[in-house]
């Protein structure tokens, strides 16, 4: 008898990995070092640079429901390639910068390749292909978020030795040789390859759909959707904590760097440390993700962030700043694929690609928000620390957010 063929969706999940790794490696850790060195070499402030991060995020609430409605209907592959593409020509047109005006376009072109080829419209790939095993999926597909943020020395020292125009026009490279093949892998559903969700046999389908009789999975459409509460308190929950994420991934660096005394290698060094943590919150998401009750460990991910930031505002001994990276890293990685795992197993995935648009029109703000307040309490008082506390405080009161989305049914009284 011959071996069993390997799950489509595990090689959905490999490839999505390895583009979610130079997202990671390339925007998403480096921009951090590219505001520290803009900072010094142009003179721009936190404020302006930290618009660039906020461009980022807007980008993403204007076109997460059009994205959406590109996935349900023509499927990701398509998408994700397009996004390679743009993404790829952002980063040249990132390397040509010499004013704040081209600084903001390239952001945006950038930002519109990198919403078309990541998280968003790899997880809905990955939801099509599995159902029961779908927190493990995306788990895995998000350690190369994790890996990307352990390139992070290797980035700031070719930052260092060859200059940031050079990593920009590198990265651009990178991006289009890479990027392309591993975007072909997608695929839309299972059908395309003749295998069933989850990788089940075909003389199993009796079975399984008999277990799916017991358990089903709920489809909602995005209007249904839009009307209960767990839509709102997810969406709210997940805006908080990005609150900290972005920030963190923004201006912990520069706050390392100048308000904390560290050279920009050891700052680096802080975030790589935070990123093992994250891929040791990632691979416990894949153990736990589909038996524990995810909005309960998201809450508890939501006071990991609040403690996290608030050892990283007030390190006073690099033993504290490895507090913040294990605490802050190992929530983020635990808690970011149960964001997507958890509307899936609300509301189904009839509708999931624009039901994951219209949440990120509403967890931009907690993106866009993060990013600009800490940047501007660092202009006004010279340092961090009270824009961090005030973020800190409010993602932890993300918690109760969570502790209330209890799973809605279509028959459920709704809102308005």
């Amino acid at each position: 008898m011959g071996m069993k063929p390997i799950f489509y969706g595990w090689k959905i999940a490999a490839a999505g990995a390895g583009l979610q790794f130079l997202y990671a490696a390339l925007l998403l850790q480096a921009f951090g070092a590219y505001v520290a060195v803009l900072s010094d070499e142009l003179g721009w402030s936190k404020t302006v640079l930290a618009g660039g991060a906020a461009l980022q995020s807007l980008e993403g609430a204007l076109v997460g429901p059009l994205l959406g409605w590109l996935i349900d209907r023509f499927g990701p592959r398509g998408v994700v390639r397009g996004g390679v593409l743009v993404m790829s020509g952002g980063f040249f047109m990132f390397s040509q910068v010499e004013t704040l005006f081209s600084f903001y376009v390239a952001m945006v072109v950038i930002s519109i390749g990198a919403s078309f080829c990541s998280y968003f419209p790899l997880s809905v790939a990955l939801m099509h292909f599995f159902q029961k095993r779908r927190a493990r999926a995306i788990s895995l597909m998000s350690l190369g978020i994790a890996a990307g943020g352990l390139a992070m020395p290797l980035i700031g020292w070719v930052m260092q030795s060859h200059g940031w125009r050079a990593t920009a026009l590198g990265s651009a490279v990178v991006i289009l040789v890479l990027g392309w093949p591993l975007a072909s892998v997608l695929r839309r559903n299972p059908a395309e390859v003749g295998q069933l969700v989850d990788g089940t046999q075909h003389s199993d389908e009796p079975r399984v759909q008999a277990q799916r009789a017991d358990d089903p999975d709920v489809q909602f459409t995005a209007g249904q959707a839009l009307r209960t509460r767990a839509f709102w308190l997810l969406g709210v929950g997940h805006a908080l904590a990005l609150l900290v994420v972005t920030a963190v991934t923004v201006h912990a660096i520069s706050h390392m760097k100048e308000t904390l005394g560290y050279s920009l290698a050891q700052a680096s060094f802080v975030i790589t440390l935070m990123t093992l943590a994250q891929a040791g919150g990632i691979l416990l998401g894949a153990v736990i993700g589909d038996r524990w009750e995810k909005r309960y460990v998201a809450a508890a991910c939501m006071l990991g962030h609040m403690v996290g930031l608030l050892l990283l505002t007030f390190a006073s001994h690099p033993l504290m700043l490895g507090a913040f990276a294990l605490v802050h890293g190992a929530a983020w990685g635990l808690r970011g694929p149960f964001m997507v795992a958890l509307r899936a197993d609300y509301f189904g995935i009839k509708a999931i690609g624009m039901i994951m648009g219209l949440s990120a029109a509403l967890i931009a703000v907690g993106q866009v928000a993060g990013p600009l307040v800490a940047g501007l309490m660092a202009d006004l008082t010279g340092t961090y620390r009270t824009g961090f506390v005030l973020l800190a405080l409010l993602a932890g009161s993300g918690s109760l957010m969570f502790m209330v989305a209890r799973k809605p049914v279509l028959d459920a009284p709704r809102l308005g």
